[in-house]
């Protein structure tokens, strides 16, 4: 029997439908600034597919486009104009950014209730301390949404996440312990992975080796969520061996149509509440 397969890409035009009616009925629409430094290929195509979709719900983009030669102090003061700019909700700073900027201190300038990206130390401060921050990092909290439309009670699942990224794998795994799952974040040192897999109710492949989880490192019944985007003869692959684990697995997401289109429609999400949030009466 085949698993279940997990949509991405339907449940994600489910909340873009519904952030489109919120925001028609906005006095003005929502303001997402995108700040892009250089020509890295994989950051153009992210961008593109941004705008693409919150153009579709009528949500107001802005792009600022700068050469890789950007100084730290000019991209400082680009940030800072932008949380002082009442017009703009939402701020991302596209990474990768030049290795002779400080990402961090980058980051960390973002106004914490413009920080769709879900990045700021205020944010992520919060969601370990298991309390409700402004913004959740968009492919987490992707993840999170499409693991609960096959598995709505997470309480005492075992979940391993092949990935310790600042960007999935651990706000993932804090998203995680907070709805009560056991939790073992693997990364490239990790031991026995494989035997790790094995024993999961859950996994998140999220480390970016081509098909690197076959049928015999999961369980019968596992859920499998993709995050991984490769390059396979010419085509986009994920971390999961699709082939192999669809008639193993209870339920997987597919490369492309599963995490990605999920990423972007909770990153609108997060910009629309940014306005809500920015526009709430004292």
């Amino acid at each position: 029997m085949s698993a279940t397969l997990i949509n991405g890409k339907n449940l994600a035009e489910q909340i873009k439908n519904n952030l489109a009616q919120q925001i028609a009925a906005l006095q003005t629409p929502p303001q997402l600034d995108i700040v892009l430094v250089g020509h890295d290929d994989a950051s153009e195509i992210y961008v593109r597919n941004k705008i693409k979709a919150a153009e579709h719900i009528n949500l107001k983009t802005v792009l600022h486009r700068f050469d890789e030669n950007i100084t730290e102090n000019e991209l400082s003061a680009m940030v800072e104009k932008l949380n002082a700019d009442k017009n703009v909700n939402g701020i991302i700073v596209q990474l990768p950014l030049p290795p002779h900027i400080d990402t961090h201190r980058i980051i960390n300038l973002i106004e914490p209730k413009k920080d769709v990206d879900g990045f700021h130390p205020y944010n992520t401060g919060l969601l370990q301390n298991n309390q409700v921050p402004y913004f959740i990092a968009a492919t987490p909290l992707g993840v999170m949404r499409l693991i609960q439309t096959v598995c709505p009670n997470l309480s005492g699942k075992n979940v391993v996440i092949i990935g310790a990224s600042l960007i999935v794998g651990r706000p993932l795994a804090t998203l995680l312990l907070n709805q009560e799952c056991t939790v073992t974040i693997t990364h490239i040192h990790t031991k026995n992975i494989k035997e790790l897999t094995q024993k999961a109710d859950i996994v998140v492949a999220a480390c970016g080796v081509a098909n690197l989880v076959k049928a015999d490192w999961i369980k019968s019944g596992a859920v499998l969520i993709d995050v991984g985007i490769n390059r396979c003869n010419g085509k986009i692959c994920g971390d999961i061996d699709f082939a192999s684990v669809q008639d193993k697995a209870g339920a997987i997401t597919p490369v492309p149509g599963g995490v990605g289109p999920m990423t972007i429609a909770m990153l609108l999400e997060n910009t629309v509440n940014a306005y809500l949030l920015q526009n709430q009466k004292k």
